[in-house]
């Protein structure tokens, strides 16, 4: 599914979340308290948005990595940041195997793809092995939206709205129904929190909410020093 819309997913995020999807990844990351010199691993990096976000966050002399399971998304996210002049490694890999040894980041990302893995505690768990002590896990991922009336407009929105302009901008209108079905089933706010906390011994867990609760950023800290300032 995410091989066939590749190609215009860029599109349809921009237009479906009314340019607010680029928003949601710069609170991504200015949460995510990244500083220059720092090195971060995105996975289920997509056309690598938010790896290109971290990246000019952590430079200079930062390292960020991006992976996706799906060959046709790595080979866009090379291309942008190839455009964009920014210095991004993308590679394949699964989020419930990754091929890094422990510690070997200071943070670790994912955007709207945790409620894609097949084990989301055990992806999250995977995401914590690879970092550093006092390494952040960060999490950007939709939510349900708080207060009746929203809540409301934004079922409709998603329901009848979305799965027409999915098939309009990318001719896959399954790959937007799926979207807005697994976003409503998937736990949120306090609930993620809980799987966040049972997947990994992290000190200390946070959710920001976004635009009324249509998407959330949460931060896992692990226990220990992060890494000095400028090292």
């Amino acid at each position: 599914m995410f091989d066939r819309i590749a190609g215009r997913y860029d599109r349809a995020n921009q237009w479906l979340s009314f340019g607010l999807h680029h928003r949601w990844r710069a609170a991504a990351v200015a949460r995510s308290g990244a500083r220059p010199g720092d090195s971060v691993l995105d996975v289920a990096t997509g056309t690598g948005d938010l790896a290109l976000a971290f990246a000019r966050r952590v430079a200079p002399g930062g390292k960020v990595v991006g992976v996706d399971f799906v060959p046709r998304m790595i080979e866009l996210a090379r291309a942008k940041s190839a455009r964009r002049g920014a210095r991004v490694e993308y590679g394949l890999a699964d989020a419930l195997a990754l091929p890094f040894a422990n510690a070997t980041f200071d943070i670790a990302s994912i955007a709207f793809g945790i409620r894609n893995v097949d084990d989301p505690a055990r992806g999250l768990a995977e995401m914590a092995r690879v970092l550093r002590p006092g390494g952040r896990v960060v999490v950007l991922e939709f939510g349900q939206p708080t207060g009746v009336l929203f809540a409301s407009l934004y079922r409709l929105y998603s329901r009848a709205v979305m799965p027409l302009a999915g098939r309009i901008l990318t001719g896959e209108a399954d790959a937007y129904r799926y979207l807005p079905e697994t976003a409503e089933r998937f736990p949120s706010a306090e609930r993620f929190l809980e799987v966040l906390r049972g997947a990994a011994g992290f000190a200390r867990t946070e959710a920001l909410i976004l635009t009324g609760g249509v998407a959330y950023v949460y931060v896992g800290t692990l226990p220990g020093t992060a890494r000095p300032a400028g090292r």
